[in-house]
């Protein structure tokens, strides 16, 4: 089984778009969708937004299903000048931009305990979403760094010091953390997102109106991956 988390709602409803013969179960205030994306036997949940909420659903999907592996997909807002919208980020490697221990001679975005400042997907899953993403003419993607912390990044200053700190290719709100979940409890993990804004001291706009369309997009890289 393949467990698949969410954020938002509308990256939700794009991902059930893809999958048949759906049942329901409620665990701890999360409710889980189970059925299949084309021969794949997939849960998927909500999480809501921010670090916290995605690290609890990771967890709770883990305990009740123990997934082969989880995928975290949906939107994210788009770093560097070579990042538009619409396009795939693949990421390879994860960080917390906000984890910031410095005080104790740490790196920014170190993590505590020995687990370093990036946290990798698996490689496996990373070859195969990047030869879906070759195969895929309309859509254009990189294979590269996702960066999240629990702030919408707006300030176009705040958005070039994450990107040339951490040589990001875009920002969110919940990779790191399930990243660390999935990493310390042994589950493999890709995280796969689309850009819906570019920081540009007003991209909410941006986001709300291409939050439906980022999210369509990989809903169906997804659905692509998985068969």
């Amino acid at each position: 089984m393949i467990g698949i988390i969410c954020a938002e709602v509308e990256e939700l409803e794009a991902v059930k778009k893809h999958m048949k013969d759906i049942k329901t179960e409620g665990k701890f205030n999360n409710t889980f969708y189970l059925g299949t994306i084309g021969k794949e036997k997939c849960v998927v949940t909500l999480s809501r937004v921010g670090k916290v909420n995605a690290a609890r659903s990771t967890q709770l999907l883990i305990d009740y299903y123990i997934p082969d592996y989880i995928i975290n997909c949906g939107v994210a807002g788009g770093l560097g000048e070579n990042i538009k919208i619409g396009d795939i980020v693949i990421g390879e490697k994860l960080v917390q931009y906000d984890m910031d221990i410095t005080a104790y001679g740490r790196e920014k975005g170190e993590l505590p305990d020995g687990l370093g400042k990036y946290i990798y997907s698996n490689k496996i899953l990373v070859d195969r979403a990047k030869k879906v993403l070759d195969g895929i003419e309309k859509v254009d993607g990189v294979i590269g760094t996702i960066a999240s912390g629990d702030k919408f990044v707006t300030n176009v200053e705040e958005s070039e010091q994450i990107h040339k700190e951490f040589e990001a290719d875009c920002c969110e709100m919940e990779g790191g953390s399930i990243a660390q979940v999935c990493f310390i409890d042994a589950i493999p993990f890709i995280v796969i997102r689309s850009i819906s804004d570019c920081p540009n001291d007003n991209n909410k706009v941006d986001f709300d109106t291409f939050l439906k369309n980022s999210s369509e997009i990989v809903a169906n890289f997804i659905e692509s991956f998985l068969k």
